[in-house]
């Protein structure tokens, strides 16, 4: 087993050094940091501490590591696991990636220090952001929301082409046209899946958007709203947007209310998931929705049941159907 000095010999600092950075107990100028963490990655270091906790049993702890805790989606996703985890014995210690790979690396550098049982996270990386070589030095990880093209790993994910296919249908039956999109970014599967989604709902009806309507929106609420402003003020403005998740359709209803257009009268908008909270948004967003708690609680099932039971059976592949929940954000077209 690694020691702190073999750690301070591969980063070529002083035991001192790499025992600030363990408990954030004293500046470290983020290049030594960086070379510290890098060390305790390669080596496998695991914190006397922590080795001592594992002599008299696990620690109880689970990782949740989130995209995006500005995100309601996700801010929903604590609360249900931490309920679930508690129920099993356990607390949970949460993370936020802010949908950056590097941030991500540090993460899980981090909970491999503090010994933590298991990880339920939400990856936020490309495929060549996990070599094979990583994923397996992890504790026992369930992946959420989004998934890899491996079968090494547990996973639950929504089924997010059916997701887009609803939503994008729901437009077409309303005479919907010239759908548009506010799209999720295509590194990562579930942005793939929902774009993929709409348009093989469109080319069944044979329509093709154009690629001018379609724009990535990140994920986030401001660039939603920045590229929705910017798409909505051309005068061969989409009827009609599918938006890829809550968090951006709400950056896509300001940008409406900005430029004065109206939601249904001039552009209807569909959604996966919607904001929550008091109220909701305004008028009530028609969404494909993720059934969350239930996959929550198989998500952190099937964890606790890697962290007992090792690697006694193969990985698990959960793929849940979302549902189609009608608001007031559509109106039948009137462009024919």
């Amino acid at each position: 087993m690694a020691t702190i000095k073999d750690v301070a010999r591969e980063a070529e600092v002083s035991t001192a050094t790499v025992s600030a950075v363990i408990n954030d107990s004293a500046y470290v100028s983020p290049a030594l940091r960086a070379r510290v963490l890098s060390a305790i990655d390669a080596l496998g270091y695991a914190p006397s501490q922590v080795a001592r906790n594992f002599k008299h049993g696990r620690s109880q702890l689970i990782a949740l590591v989130v995209a995006d805790l500005a995100n309601p989606f996700y801010s929903r996703l604590v609360w249900a696991a931490e309920a679930d985890v508690s129920a099993w014995g356990y607390s949970l210690v949460v993370f936020n990636s802010d949908e950056k790979p590097d941030n991500e690396k540090r993460i899980l550098s981090r909970v491999r220090m503090l010994g933590c049982d298991g990880v339920l996270l939400v990856p936020v990386g490309d495929e060549d952001h996990y070599p094979v070589r990583d994923t397996r030095r992890w504790p026992p990880t369930v992946l959420y929301g989004r998934s890899f093209n491996r079968d090494n790993m547990d996973t639950v994910t929504l089924d997010n082409h059916e997701a887009a296919r609803l939503a994008t249908n729901y437009l077409l039956d309303l005479g919907h046209r010239r759908i548009g999109s506010i799209a999720a970014p295509t590194h990562l599967n579930t942005g793939r899946d929902r774009l993929a989604g709409m348009i093989d709902a469109m080319a069944a009806r044979g329509v093709t958007p154009r690629p001018e309507h379609i724009r990535s929106g990140d994920f986030r609420e401001q660039m939603a709203y920045s590229v929705a402003r910017e798409m909505l003020k051309q005068p061969d403005r989409p009827s009609a947007l599918y938006v890829a998740n809550g968090l951006m359709a709400l950056g896509v209803m300001r940008a409406l209310s900005d430029l004065g257009l109206r939601c249904p009268e001039d552009i209807s908008i569909v959604s996966t998931d919607t904001v929550s909270g008091p109220g909701g948004l305004r008028p009530q967003l028609t969404r494909t929705e993720h059934p969350l708690e239930e996959m929550t609680y198989e998500a952190l099932r099937l964890l606790v049941d890697r962290i007992q039971h090792g690697n006694s059976r193969p990985p698990g592949n959960v793929v849940f159907t979302p549902s189609l929940v009608l608001g007031d954000s559509c109106a039948p077209a009137t462009d024919g």
